[in-house]
């Protein structure tokens, strides 16, 4: 069985949510061989959100944290994740505490 060939080129997707409620997404072209901060920096958004820290943010593709240094794929999603401001567990805690204290509905039928 053969193997595929590498493509020359690969074209991915770099995303992030510098704020809240905002979203970016742009398309890269890379050579073969690139890496994920290959593809931040190719893409600019370090640039245009000084705010970002690699250092202290995670990044990944397709939902799951890797190492910068990671070797990219054609079609890959790398995406920037901004720092929890809440804990999940907690957040979901004050919406019940919330419909709790002003739930004034009539029981579901």
């Amino acid at each position: 069985m053969a193997h595929a060939e590498m493509p020359a080129m690969l074209t991915v997707a770099v995303a992030c949510s510098p704020a809240r409620g905002a979203a970016e997404e742009c398309g890269v072209v890379l050579p073969a061989g690139a890496t994920l901060i290959d593809a931040l920096r190719a893409s600019g958004v370090l640039e245009r959100h000084p705010h970002i820290d690699l250092s202290r943010q995670a990044v990944g593709i397709w939902g799951r944290i890797r190492a910068l240094d990671t070797p990219l794929k054609d079609g890959d999603r790398v995406e920037i994740y901004r720092p929890l401001q809440v804990d999940p567990k907690e957040a979901r805690r004050r919406r019940q505490r919330l419909q709790q204290d002003g739930a004034t509905c009539s029981p579901r039928r």
